[in-house]
């Protein structure tokens, strides 16, 4: 039993199947959002909502994949699993392609659906903290002059207090003070720390760039 603020949204044309997963899920202690179509569920704003969906990949109208590209365009990072009663090796495929993190097959079992969205959910929340961490990392660096952010970022491609001088025409002791007080303001007590936070910031580290 999960005492979670997480929310599965369950998306499928299907009422016994909506109906049938809500009990499931509300029972493992899951909140549950259900809706019968694509469109249904674009109507809906999930904002920053922690949670996972579960996704019917034949549906009218706007199929799942269609809407998983639709959510993509859109930013919206819900992990998603698919559900569909007619699976295939290709289809499965396409789906973790465009980024699906698992693939069932109806009628799922418990067993297998339960871990999965455990697991969704957990990647969402690391997902959002890692996030969270970047903000505070952006807003840090918003902080400094523009002499030590040229510092900083000379550190974070490895380069020693002297080679930093030489690139910026400054004196090495001039660096170290703005290293010094960059890092203060950076809340770093060792280069490695400034660099690994760096590293982060790049979009594709995250899969942001998606």
């Amino acid at each position: 039993m999960h005492n979670d603020p997480a929310t599965v949204f369950v998306i499928d044309d299907e009422p016994d199947v909506r109906e049938g997963l809500g009990r499931l899920l509300r029972s493992a202690g899951w909140r549950v959002a259900s809706f019968a179509s694509a469109s249904d569920f674009l109507e809906h704003d999930v904002g920053s909502t922690l949670g996972c969906i579960l996704l019917d990949v034949n549906m009218p109208g706007v199929t799942g994949p269609q809407l998983h590209q639709r959510l993509r365009d859109s930013d919206v990072k819900l992990p998603i699993i698919y559900l569909t009663g007619k699976g295939s090796v290709s289809l499965s495929v396409s789906a973790m392609k465009i980024g699906a993190l698992d693939f069932l097959e109806k009628p799922v079992d418990e067993t297998v659906l339960l871990p999965a969205i455990d697991s969704a959910v957990a990647s969402h929340r690391r997902f959002g903290e890692q996030c969270q961490r970047l903000g505070q990392f952006d807003q840090r660096l918003a902080s400094l002059s523009v002499r030590e952010r040229e510092v900083v970022e000379q550190v974070a491609r490895g380069r020693l207090n002297k080679q930093i001088a030489a690139d910026l025409g400054i004196a090495e002791k001039t660096v170290k003070v703005h290293r010094g007080r960059a890092m203060a303001k950076m809340r770093v007590r060792a280069a490695a720390q400034l660099v690994h936070l760096w590293d982060q910031a790049h979009p594709e580290r995250l899969g942001l760039a998606d």
